[in-house]
């Protein structure tokens, strides 16, 4: 019963970290789905064309977010022990490799953008998929700094600010979205163009606005203007060690979601376009604990700093807890009304019907995937960066990629059979995830027991 209650009353304080994270979360999403909505009126290959870029876009930066995580228990668990300088110098060693990476990762984008004609992409796909990403590489930079000062705000419990500057950068990709896409106000008309502009304003708008916040902030005590700014070696490396396994979790994890869409995209363009928008509906969605995971790695990341394992269980489940509640109940809209979500992002019969069998099997993995994300979260508030990293690589690459290409391929089953694999390796990753946390906090337990006995 004590540990009920203990989890009851820690349920209320991780819910009121986690709702400004999961509103950015949703609003960093919504910027993507707005990008596919805007465009859908242009046709199934105009979203097709978005769908592709974006994720081969996002499939290459996100290995520097990913290494970026490494933020998240360095600065939270600095913060715990209220060792705040420090969190400062792991700021301006996060702008650092922030610099250090933008140029590979570029280049890498570039040379997938070279390569887009060995994909089997339907041409009409392939010709407004090209121009879009090479417009879109210019918030490399800017996303990976925006990435960094999100990482800081958030570990030092800032999360408001971070919110703030979502919901506004949503308004900025909405307005010129809706002035380059479409040309209203004597803007040029750019079609899908236009909407590669609006990303990279919004990217820059979300980097310019934390950092201004950082400033802000931290006025009371000097700010980072009194942090030496040259980098560190040992720092580097730690940051690395960290950010490292996150990184190839991350993008493992995106990239399976982008060799599906490009496998996606040797169908037909109208199931090319069902997958791009269920995968849109089923990201928003995961938002929500994602962000929970964030504040759950927050949560247990300042209990570690102030060495309180009770404290980072009772924050653990508390997030499992939340986020597994709420995917379960995004499951059940999934069914009760797949037509009416899919009708939010296109009216093409066709496209709709092709998406309803695929938002039935999302369903299907919604609680796993849910779990997997905060499961995630929470381990990375220990530190521990590399265990996501290996069942990722397992659950995606191993199971669910494979399955799903011969159900689709191999025994006919089109996208729904791809979307049936992707279910089966986030099944697989989630239950193991959850089975590691659970082991780490008995072994708490049962250490506390023998201090408690042995006193």
């Amino acid at each position: 019963m004590g540990a009920l209650t203990a989890l009851r009353a820690e349920l209320p304080l991780m819910a009121r970290l986690a709702a400004p994270v999961v509103i950015a979360e949703l609003g960093w999403t919504a910027m993507g789905v707005v990008d596919i909505a805007m465009v859908g009126r242009l046709g199934p290959a105009s979203i097709g064309a978005v769908g592709v870029g974006s994720i081969l876009f996002f499939a290459v930066a996100v290995f520097g977010i990913g290494a970026l995580l490494g933020l998240d228990p360095l600065v939270a668990q600095a913060f715990g022990a209220r060792r705040f300088d420090d969190c400062q110098r792991w700021l301006v060693h996060g702008v650092g490799l922030s610099l250090l990476l933008s140029v590979p990762l570029t280049a890498f984008v570039a040379i997938l953008i070279g390569a887009l004609d060995r994909w089997g992409l339907d041409p009409g796909v392939q010709d407004l998929a090209g121009p879009y990403l090479w417009k879109v590489l210019w918030s490399m930079l800017p996303l990976l700094l925006y990435t960094t000062f999100r990482r800081y705000l958030q570990a030092i419990g800032l999360v408001t600010p971070v919110m703030t500057a979502l919901v506004t950068a949503n308004l900025v990709n909405v307005g010129v979205n809706w002035l380059l896409i479409f040309g209203n106000l004597g803007a040029p008309q750019l079609g899908v163009d236009g909407a590669a502009w609006a990303t990279c304003i919004s990217r820059i708008y979300l980097a310019v606005f934390l950092f201004v916040t950082i400033l802000c902030n931290d006025r009371r005590r000097g700010g980072v203007r009194k942090i030496p700014l040259r980098l560190e070696r040992k720092r580097l490396a730690r940051l690395a060690t960290l950010g490292l396994p996150a990184a190839v979790q991350v993008t493992l994890e995106v990239g399976v979601f982008a060799v599906v869409t490009l496998l996606a995209g040797q169908l037909e363009p109208v199931d090319l376009a069902a997958h791009q928008v269920v995968l849109n509906i089923a990201s928003v969605t995961f938002m929500v604990p994602l962000g929970i995971g964030s504040a759950g790695a927050v949560r247990v990341g300042h209990a570690i700093g102030r060495c309180d394992t009770v404290g980072a269980q009772r924050a653990g489940w508390s997030a499992l807890t939340l986020g597994g509640g709420f995917m379960t109940a995004a499951a059940i809209v999934f069914v009760m009304e797949p037509r009416a979500l899919l009708s939010l992002f296109t009216l093409d019969a066709a496209v709709v019907q092709s998406g309803v069998a695929l938002l039935l099997v999302a369903a299907l993995f919604q609680l796993f995937d849910g779990l997997q994300g905060v499961a995630t979260g929470v381990l990375r508030g220990l530190g521990d960066t590399r265990t996501p990293m290996l069942w990722n690589l397992g659950g995606h690459w191993v199971v669910g990629l494979p399955v799903g290409y011969l159900l689709a391929f191999v025994l006919g089953w089109g996208v729904v059979g791809l979307w049936i694999g992707l279910s089966i390796g986030l099944t697989v990753v989630g239950v193991v995830l959850v089975s590691i946390w659970w082991s780490r906090t008995r072994v708490w337990l049962q250490t506390e027991r023998r201090v408690t006995e042995g006193e």
